[in-house]
């Protein structure tokens, strides 16, 4: 029996998850037991809500143009399903929206908790007795989903912060004789610093920039950091510093913490990098400027990496077809190639092994003083950002096809 599918995506997004789901949706039109897609409006909100975006009424030049579209085209959102003893409501509520309209395919395209949301509805078809098919989809800037060699979107962002990192540095370098010595990026990565590692590709040679690199695997040490500082400065006559936003101190508490928190949870970071500056300023009298990549890094899709997106849309396609043939409660996952050149394939991987952990940077390919990284990190990181694939220009800036975004009509009483 032809059974609809629902499509969202979730948490922080990035420059080629909508080429996720163009892949995703396209895929999903061969297969004659799949009968419509249907993509949240603002993730799972979107199917608590009985908000459906109805796909079938965009043109297929719209839905390939999202390959080109940076951020979330149906709406993201930061909201992590409880377990189902502690809110039995929210898992009803969700069977409820699938079987008012059809849904036996579930796929939800993002991070670490969203993986855990998908494992969690994977397994309420059992308890709930209704049949569905869910599939976790990889994505996320900060490439910490474990079983995965690397995270669509994360090639992109190293990209763009390797390119951000060279040109800057050019320009400290011609000024540094009578103006700014230090020049510090702060980059994403709350636990993981392969953000701030993506960095190192800048160089071309020995002693090129970036020269010092923070990441939240390495406590801070003032003393050392400021000693290095001073060090590059006099040797080089600048120096340039990417800090990962999860930097932390010896007692394992964030630098730029504030008392903010997001949807799941999250202490809300940014401001290590002003934290930095000072630091410099106030012991070493150092001119310096500081930078926040924010929103910038994992949004820049006119930088992307042809194998990131090649990756991201191989991803979506995987997911369909794993769902089609019966698949439960997997991700669809990247594999490595071993020998010289480097290759790739897509295997499934089962949430139980995904959902709640964190792929950090391992030791080696952390520098022994800990402000750096090794060769061994920059040959994984190099073919993650090859190749070029730039969006259609339009006036002088790329351009952006507007979707219809028509909703399903809804069937059910309002959801509170």
């Amino acid at each position: 029996m032809k059974k609809n599918a629902f499509y969202a995506q979730s948490g922080g997004v990035t420059s080629v998850i909508n080429a996720t789901a163009s892949a995703l949706i396209l895929e999903a039109k061969k297969h004659k037991n799949i009968g419509k897609i249907y993509a949240g409006k603002d993730g799972i909100l979107g199917a608590l809500n009985e908000d459906l975006i109805d796909t079938s009424k965009e043109s297929i030049s719209v839905i390939e143009s999202l390959k080109s579209r940076p951020g979330g085209a149906f709406g993201s959102c930061r909201f992590k399903l409880k377990d189902f003893e502690a809110n039995e409501k929210e898992y009803k509520r969700l069977i409820e929206v699938f079987r008012a309209h059809n849904i036996g395919y579930f796929f939800y395209n993002g991070g670490n908790d969203s993986a855990d949301t998908a494992f969690k509805v994977s397994q309420i078809s059992k308890k709930l007795n209704y049949p569905i098919n869910c599939i976790a989809i990889p994505k996320t800037v900060d490439n910490d989903l474990v079983l995965t060699d690397c995270c669509p979107g994360f090639g992109s962002a190293a990209k763009y912060i390797a390119t951000s990192i060279l040109e800057a540095s050019l320009d400290v370098q011609s000024m540094s004789a009578t103006s700014t010595k230090v020049f510090i990026l702060e980059v994403m990565g709350r636990h993981a610093g392969w953000m701030a590692a993506a960095s190192s590709l800048a160089r071309n040679n020995k002693g090129d920039a970036p020269h010092i690199i923070l990441l939240p695997e390495v406590a801070f040490d003032q003393k050392n950091f400021l000693n290095l500082v001073k060090d590059t400065v006099e040797k080089n006559g600048y120096c340039v510093i990417v800090v990962s936003e999860g930097l932390k101190n010896k007692k394992n508490a964030f630098l730029s913490e504030s008392s903010t928190r997001d949807a799941f949870g999250h202490a809300q970071l940014g401001g290590v990098a002003p934290f930095i500056a000072n630091l410099i300023t106030d012991k070493l009298k150092l001119k310096n400027h500081w930078a926040v990549s924010d929103y910038l890094q994992r949004s820049a899709r006119h930088i992307a990496s042809k194998t990131d997106l090649d990756q991201a849309m191989e991803v979506g396609i995987k997911a369909i077809q794993y769902a089609v043939n019966g698949m439960n409660g997997v991700m669809p996952v990247i594999v490595r190639g071993k020998g010289k050149k480097y290759s790739w394939k897509i295997e499934p991987a089962p949430l139980a092994k995904i959902a709640n952990l964190e792929k950090k940077l391992p030791k080696s390919y952390i520098s022994k003083n800990g402000m750096n990284v090794t060769p061994k990190a920059v040959e994984y990181l190099r073919p993650l950002i090859q190749g070029e694939s730039f969006p259609v220009f339009k006036n002088g800036i790329p351009e952006i096809k507007e979707l219809k975004l028509i909703k399903v009509k809804k069937k059910l009483k309002p959801w509170a």
